[in-house]
């Protein structure tokens, strides 16, 4: 029913990525405010933070601009490359179709090369 892996230093190594999420997520919170309070009072006139505040700052950040790695960490696609499904129908493709589609490429984005 559940797929449990049989290795047991698999297990050893989950059950360390908790603690070791949560000391970075203290230790990312000390950097914040640190980097806020040495910076930003001086440059913007603003008020320094305290360490829950520049905890909750992180958190607030991460919540709006990451993505906590539940997704787009797969080794299949990254920024600007071609998705599965792309590589697929490429690959699909016979030599006539590839030219054409090249050439269909060429004359709308023009040769960059």
């Amino acid at each position: 029913m559940f797929n449990e892996s049989r290795n047991p230093m698999h297990r050893k190594k989950k059950f360390l990525l908790i603690p070791v999420m949560i000391l970075l997520f203290f230790a990312l919170s000390a950097a914040v405010q640190f980097l806020w309070n040495s910076v930003l009072p001086e440059a913007m006139h603003v008020s320094p933070l305290s360490y829950w505040h520049a905890a909750g700052l992180l958190l607030l950040c991460r919540i709006l601009f990451g993505n906590f790695g539940f997704k787009g960490r797969g080794g299949d696609r990254h920024f600007g490359g071609p998705t599965r499904e792309m590589r697929e129908k490429w690959m699909g493709m016979s030599d006539e179709e590839r030219a054409k589609f090249k050439q269909r490429f060429r004359d709308r984005c023009g040769n960059r090369r």
